[in-house]
């Protein structure tokens, strides 16, 4: 049962078995999650994503002992953290949009300090860190733009 837990909860109910793109793929599957998150309110969102990101070391670090492998392609639960960071306090469309396309952009390119700890920390916190820091990139850009223009108040 455990094992089962882990997969589904690493795989984000098996999203991550989507052969091509499943990184991609985990992304897009958590912007449901970040919308139904929306409804508790800023503080809610922050503290659940928060503990979301706690149980995705956790959970990435039984599932790499298990596979034997660092970073497997199939876990995309780092992902879903990602973008649930890079979605911090964003409420526009076009917004969230600019910041998926963000985070997407840093989780692949990794920039510093994302390839960093990419490439330096082991383990569950390894498999997580880089996606944390590549949503803290895109939500540092977004609420800057956010309020330093108005390119993101209509739609």
């Amino acid at each position: 049962m455990k094992n089962q837990w882990v997969e589904f909860t690493a795989t984000f109910a098996y999203v991550g078995r989507i052969p091509k793109a499943p990184g991609t793929f985990g992304s897009l599957a958590a912007i449901p999650l970040a919308l139904l998150l929306r409804m508790g309110g800023d503080v809610f969102y922050m503290v659940s994503t928060l503990l979301l990101a706690a149980v995705a070391i956790w959970v990435a670090q039984a599932y790499e002992s298990r596979s034997q492998t660092h970073d497997p392609k199939e876990v995309v639960i780092d992902e879903v953290v990602g973008v649930l960071i890079a979605f911090t306090m964003l409420s526009t469309w076009s917004a969230l949009l600019s910041a998926f396309v963000l985070f997407r952009l840093f989780d692949i390119l990794k920039p510093f300090p994302v390839g960093w700890a990419d490439e330096k920390l082991e383990g569950g916190l390894g498999v997580v860190a880089d996606d944390i820091l590549a949503g803290i990139l895109a939500s540092l850009i977004m609420q800057t733009l956010t309020q330093q223009t108005q390119w993101f108040e209509y739609f």
